[in-house]
């Protein structure tokens, strides 16, 4: 049985990090070119916030980043059946929960990716704990590219 390798015959599947943000739509356009062009599965992952003081004062905090997910999952099968005459890109969609790193993370394994692609933070907050970006280029597990 042959052990899964990574980046042997080109990338197979590419996970690009969408949230609805500017940045991240441009990460997913570029991440979606790429896939094309190396006939690759492009699989977006939304990470669903955890946000435990939310929950403990019962808001309802699944519902809406349930909400946030079907936007997004009927946003980008808008875009593509734009594009559907033009070219095909074999794109899947998922979620996870946890904070942005840790999803990706997870979500880069279970899939097997062969490269992330993140948009750049819009956030000030990324001072304090860093970016979702750098955190994962620091993990050193895959080809990171941030698209601004």
């Amino acid at each position: 049985m042959t052990a899964f390798e990574r980046g042997t015959d080109g990338p197979k599947v590419i996970v690009a990090g969408v949230d609805g943000s500017d940045s991240s739509l441009r990460a997913a356009s570029y991440a979606a070119g790429l896939a094309r062009r190396q006939n690759a599965l492009l699989a977006l992952v939304y990470v669903q916030p955890v946000m435990a003081a939310g929950v403990a004062l019962g808001a309802p905090v699944a519902v809406t980043t349930d909400e946030i997910a079907e936007g997004l999952v009927a946003e980008i099968r808008e875009a593509a059946e734009k594009v559907r005459d033009v070219w095909q890109v074999r794109w899947e969609f998922h979620t996870f929960r946890g904070d942005a790193y840790a999803g990706l993370a997870s979500a880069a394994d279970e899939l097997k990716a062969d490269a992330v692609v993140v948009g750049a933070s819009e956030s000030a907050g990324h001072r304090l704990v860093g970016s979702v970006a750098v955190r994962l280029v620091k993990a050193g597990r895959w080809p990171v590219t941030v698209v601004p």
